[in-house]
């Protein structure tokens, strides 16, 4: 294996939003460009990979394995870094494969990850070693990346994020916003503001699972010793019927964003947490002076 991957990586910059309603609330709304780091290795998935990457190297593993639905930024990420560093990746797919395949999953087949699918059933059983033992005799030896790419590696890695959420020094303070699917990137980035007491850290919530990612990211945030953590919050109000599930609401809330801005978007994870922090701009969630930092994680639109 070959190659130093976090040279080639980008440091993201922060543009800023400009729209009436911002102004007329006397509100600051600046995004952090995750999704341009690289070509390839976009948005948070890096940074919960790049310490796992790093471990999988270290104990010369040369094929990796892990679980995702059909739309998993974490399945795209890891084919991107595969290819990359010449490690081999399987990725084992929620549900039928069916053709033609979405973008996602075709950018990662293209990216040379092996697509397997299983059924819902089976995947609940994931970690089992009934299922687990049935895959390496299927592939051969790998090293099991966990779904999501969640584990304390990942979240170690997400603890980086914080530096790049800027200090302020007034009142209200900042906000600030990302979307979540299993709760680790924002476990990681809270531990990773800790002491940073005029920092709130809004997470929302892409699954229609009311209650489970406060218990993740909890979970998270308490896995090693954090004194002062910030204020968080999840928000399981706007997951749009659930994962990877869109409405009117969601439809016309890209389109208005479209016509309005040049940050793309998409529907699974960035468009529901933006949809999700308007509505809560429209109605007044947020005092005045307030500055919100919405992390763009990625993802193919």
């Amino acid at each position: 294996m070959s190659g130093n991957l976090e040279l080639e990586i980008t440091p993201p910059r922060i543009d800023q939003i400009r729209l009436p309603i911002l102004d007329q609330r006397s509100l600051t709304l600046n995004v952090l460009r995750l999704d341009q780091i690289h070509p390839l290795v976009t948005g948070n998935k890096w940074f919960k990979l790049k310490r796992n990457i790093a471990h999988i190297q270290q104990k010369g593993f040369t094929r990796v394995l892990s679980f995702g639905g059909a739309y998993s930024n974490h399945i795209r990420t890891l084919a991107g870094v595969g290819k990359i560093l010449n490690i081999e990746t399987i990725g084992i797919i929620r549900g039928e494969l069916a053709e033609p395949l979405n973008p996602v999953l075709e950018f990662a087949q293209e990216q040379g990850m092996l697509l397997h699918s299983i059924d819902r059933a089976s995947y609940r059983q994931k970690y089992k070693d009934k299922l687990l033992d049935k895959l390496r005799s299927r592939f051969g030896d790998f090293y099991l990346l966990p779904e999501g790419g969640s584990n304390e590696l990942a979240v170690k890695g997400c603890e980086a994020l914080a530096h790049f959420v800027p200090k302020v020094s007034g009142q209200p303070g900042s906000c600030v916003a990302l979307p979540c699917g299993t709760g680790a990137t924002m476990g990681g980035l809270v531990r990773g503001l800790a002491y940073r007491r005029k920092v709130t850290v809004l997470g929302f919530s892409v699954l229609k699972a009311p209650g489970y990612l406060v218990a993740e990211v909890a979970r998270w945030v308490h896995a090693v010793p954090c004194k002062q953590p910030p204020a968080w919050r999840v928000i399981d109000d706007y997951h749009c019927g659930g994962y990877a599930k869109s409405n009117a609401e969601l439809a016309a809330f890209m389109d208005f964003w479209e016509a309005n801005s040049n940050i793309p978007l998409e529907p699974v994870y960035t468009g529901k947490m933006f949809y999700g922090l308007f509505k809560l701009i429209e109605s007044g969630y947020y005092p005045e002076g307030t500055e919100i930092l919405a992390i763009h994680t990625g993802g193919l639109h």
